[in-house]
């Protein structure tokens, strides 16, 4: 799966998105290029946006992407800095294990 880069709407929506889901101001401070890998096959690539947090109790960053979904329509993911979620690459795994262990259950 391959994430597009976020633009500027993109970037806004995602922020909002701490605000909605997890009552903290979100301020885009960056982004980084993620190619995560399973077995030698890229299983998710894209841009990882990077967000500073205000008003979280115990979150100060986030990190959050959006990718297309297998029926054409857009996945909007947030993931707050909490262990062991401390880095973009963390937060995709987790996100990559969550999203596999619910095709297994389905």
């Amino acid at each position: 799966m391959k994430a597009k880069p976020a633009g500027p709407d993109e970037v806004a929506l995602l922020a909002a998105m701490f605000l909605d889901r997890h009552g903290a101001a979100a301020t885009h401070i960056g982004s980084v290029h993620i190619v995560e890998t399973f077995r030698g096959e890229t299983a998710w690539e894209g841009d990882v946006e990077l967000f500073e947090l205000a008003g979280h109790p115990k979150a100060t960053h986030g990190y959050a992407w959006s990718h297309e979904t297998d029926t054409g329509g857009r996945k909007y993911i947030a993931v707050l800095r909490v262990p062991p979620i401390t880095s973009p690459e963390t937060a995709v795994k987790a996100v990559i294990a969550n999203e596999a262990r619910k095709l297994a259950r389905a």
